[in-house]
């Protein structure tokens, strides 16, 4: 006989069932752990490689100091690109109602610990050969572990480890275009003619900013992923008695289709004397949802329980960096909340991640 009140365990017990085991909380906690800031990664990649062999991946460390994880056997390829480098801020590593919080939970070591989590729990059914890539310094400008790997030859499938939320695909990112503007001059009386070097810094940025109002309207777009967003990151003025200097460090959002040599030209055009210094020029990307990658995280998603959603996302990632190199089917995919991204209040909810963890390991299976 079964008992009238057993329906009401099952929604807990079914959420049980989600959750992610001990041994994938205790590898997201590892890697969290580990302090892994751009260009001082060494330490977290190592540990991911030991995880790795732990689950039976082969892996090694490659030249550009990026962790390679191999697993499954076949000709069909498959790369999951993530990156293990964060933003500087350190915040205590601890579990707190179901979230994991400290630096990198969610931006990005959540979605990469997904990746290897899901490709071991994959592996007796996989026919095709998946690679893990935790990627180096993608948090700074060059990505250069995305650009070691955008050597290769271009897999079968592609899925970049970012949070777009377990129950949501991200079909594409803005890409980017930084630059520092210098101007110098001969120290001049405040109270004499002509503008100081700040002046006409604040001069620059009003134009620039109008240019690129002028250019969103000319293109129909008035906000999020088809604008072209500036960002003036840092500014200083001063002088030594001699000479006055205005320097600026400024970023550019760019949507997928912007001429970028033009746009440079433009930008010289309103800096005058002063000399404009490009530090990274990366175009926008974006998958069409018709990317055969696509049904099986809809019908995965919806396994698991979630109503599947897209994203476009108004940041860059890597998917930037090998979209256009590759040209394969490509999502970005990973648990997490995307607004707690670099703040202080970085975590990731364990449960969210462990349903992750299921609808990766379905994607790979079906693939």
């Amino acid at each position: 006989m079964i008992s009238s009140s057993a329906p009401e365990f099952a929604p807990a017990a079914e959420a049980r069932a989600l959750l992610p085991d001990d041994a994938d909380v205790d590898l997201l906690r590892r890697l969290v752990e580990i302090p892994s800031l751009s260009d001082h990664e060494g330490l977290a990649v190592t540990e991911l490689c030991r995880q790795m062999e732990t689950r039976g991946f082969g892996a090694e460390i490659d030249a550009a100091g990026n962790a390679i994880g191999t697993i499954g056997s076949g000709t069909r390829r498959i790369v999951l690109l993530g990156h293990i480098d964060t933003v500087p801020g350190h915040i205590p590593v601890c579990i707190e109602n179901g979230e994991l919080w400290g630096r990198g939970a969610v931006d990005a070591k959540g979605p990469l610990c997904t990746f290897v989590a899901a490709a071991a729990a994959a592996a007796p059914d996989l026919r095709a050969t998946v690679t893990v890539v935790g990627a180096v310094g993608e948090e700074r400008l060059g990505s250069p572990g995305a650009r070691a790997v955008a050597t290769w030859d271009a897999p079968d499938y592609c899925v970049i480890g970012e949070p777009s939320g377990w129950d949501a695909v991200c079909l594409g990112y803005r890409g980017t275009l930084g630059f520092h503007y210098l101007l110098r001059q001969p120290s001049r009386h405040t109270a004499g003619p002509g503008e100081s070097a700040g002046e006409q810094a604040i001069a620059f940025w009003n134009a620039l900013v109008a240019e690129l109002d002028t250019m969103n309207a000319a293109s129909g777009a008035s906000t999020g992923f088809t604008t072209i967003a500036p960002a003036l990151r840092e500014m200083r003025s001063g002088g030594n008695g001699l000479q006055d200097e205005a320097v600026m460090s400024i970023g550019l959002r760019l949507p997928p289709g912007v001429d970028t040599d033009r746009l440079q030209e433009r930008i010289q055009e309103f800096a005058g004397p002063a000399m404009i210094e490009v530090d990274g020029v990366q175009p926008g990307f974006r998958s069409p949802k018709q990317t055969p990658l696509v049904p099986p995280f809809l019908r995965a998603i919806r396994a698991r329980g979630g109503s599947p959603r897209f994203t476009l996302k108004l940041g860059t990632s890597d998917m930037t960096v090998v979209g256009p190199v590759w040209n394969c089917p490509m999502v970005t995919y990973g648990p997490g909340d995307a607004s707690l991204d670099h703040t202080p209040h970085e975590r990731i909810d364990l449960e969210h991640y462990g349903r992750a963890i299921h609808v990766l390991r379905d994607v790979l299976v079906s693939l």
